[in-house]
């Protein structure tokens, strides 16, 4: 009989529990094989797993084979004595394809020489399966779809991505895109980045051909929490088509609206030629009279119906000619101030005050300074227009321009007539006017279509 302490009775005790139970505790496959690749211990785990381990080789076992495994990775820790990790493919014991993650120890004599072999697995079989579908969607989804890092270099690109704009994978977002040398002006990444938030634009890229391409963007942070955002997505839909037909559609209206002025032109032409006729007849009367007030009414006949054939050819050859957009960089402040300095003395003889407000945040922009003269010029004459009908004393007209929210705004507003529900449903109508004999019906057509290009 052997006398032990306590202390020594505890150990044993604990030894010979954890010798029986080890491996049923551990929470993987656990198995442990000989140097011929026999498996010689399993736990429950591991045979609910992959079924009889008893008497199998782990090859036969794991992935049902009758030879070990080409390059097989417990060779190789059984001659260099060091662990490893790798991702392996076998088949259940219902014979089910099965992904597992296996980490491999070497169990080692005294003398360091390797005796057996510690493997233990995880199932990845649904993880693999949604990283599947995963890459399925992320290649097969007809938008254009990027990740990117803090430094908006592309990390990862769909193959539609590179079909359209070439191979990103560690060029700058804004390069591959855009063709730029620096980051995009109101960048919707960057917004993702800073905030944590989705946000989408509209944008226009250059494909790997030269050829322009619009598209819409929404980028999104690839995080759960509130942690530093390392990577965003940015998910693109081609909108250049859509862009294409838009274009057509409006140019086809344009022709329309054409024909349409075409024939409104013929009757203002033939009520202006009656003027002229009527200015004509009075001046030849004063004349041979020698009537200098008789004269002097016809020539100013002559003058009225003048002017007005000139504003009507004037406004319809604005509305009919197709004119793209001289786009470069304006200052929108100086466009204001320059349509105030315009109609200021116009508007002060009629007693109408004129103001233009400048918020000083406004920055030069790209615009087409000659568009938009055009159309702020065609609504302050409208909106003194207006002023002059009403019977106000405090009559005024604002110009303003100012930053919303990353948008440039340019803004007209009087307190003069106003316009009710029919006339509004017709502000666009060709030829029509609320002017009489005074307008041509075409400078808010014309004021649209040059914000529709």
């Amino acid at each position: 009989m052997i006398d032990m302490t306590p202390e020594e009775l505890i150990t044993e005790e604990l030894k010979k529990s954890l010798d029986s139970r080890l491996l049923e505790i551990i929470p993987f496959n656990v198995t442990i094989i000989d140097r011929q690749y026999r498996i010689i211990r399993a736990n429950g785990r591991f045979e609910g797993a992959f079924g009889e381990w008893r008497g199998k080789y782990c090859y036969e076992a794991y992935k049902g084979r009758r030879e070990p495994c080409v390059n097989c990775r417990a060779m190789k820790s059984f001659d260099d004595g060091r662990e490893r990790v790798m991702d392996e493919v076998g088949l259940d014991r219902r014979g089910h394809r099965a992904h597992y993650l296996c980490h491999i120890a070497p169990i080692c004599r005294e003398e360091g020489e390797v005796s057996f072999i510690l493997g233990m697995s995880h199932d990845i079989t649904e993880s693999k399966d949604r990283e599947r579908e995963y890459d399925i969607f992320f290649e097969r989804v007809p938008c254009y779809i990027t990740i990117i890092d803090r430094d908006y270099k592309i990390i990862r690109a769909n193959n539609l991505f590179k079909e359209t704009f070439g191979n990103p994978i560690g060029e700058y977002c804004y390069k591959i895109y855009k063709r730029r040398s620096s980051r995009c002006p109101r960048c919707p990444a960057a917004k993702s980045f800073a905030d944590h938030g989705t946000h989408s634009a509209e944008q226009v890229g250059v494909t790997r051909k030269g050829r322009t391409a619009h598209y819409v963007v929404t980028t999104s942070p690839l995080t759960r929490d509130e942690e530093e955002i390392q990577h965003v997505i940015e998910i693109s839909t081609d909108v250049t088509e859509m862009k294409m037909l838009e274009k057509e559609m409006l140019e086809a209206e344009r022709l329309a609206a054409v024909g349409q002025t075409v024939a409104g032109l013929a009757h203002s032409i033939k009520n202006i030629l009656m003027g002229l006729e009527g200015g004509k007849y009075i001046v030849s009367v004063g004349l041979k009279k020698n009537q200098p007030e008789m004269i002097s009414q016809g020539w100013e006949m002559l003058e009225r119906n003048f002017d007005k054939t000139t504003s009507l050819v004037k406004d319809f050859l604005n509305f009919a000619k197709g004119q793209r957009p001289e786009v470069r960089m304006s200052d929108p402040r100086a466009l204001v101030a320059e349509i105030v300095d315009l109609y200021k003395e116009v508007a002060a003889k009629a007693g109408i005050e004129l103001k233009g407000e400048l918020d000083r945040d406004v920055k030069p922009a790209p615009l087409d300074p000659k568009g938009i003269h055009t159309c702020l010029t065609n609504l302050v004459s409208n909106a003194i227009d207006a002023c002059q009908l009403s019977e106000r004393t405090d009559r005024m007209v604002s110009i303003r321009t100012f930053d919303e929210k990353g948008r440039l705004v340019f803004e007209v507003e009087d307190n003069g007539m106003g316009m009710d529900c029919e006339i509004e449903r017709k502000i666009f109508t060709t030829f029509f006017t609320t002017k009489g004999g005074g307008g041509t019906g075409l400078g808010l057509l014309t004021t649209r279509k040059i914000v529709q290009e």
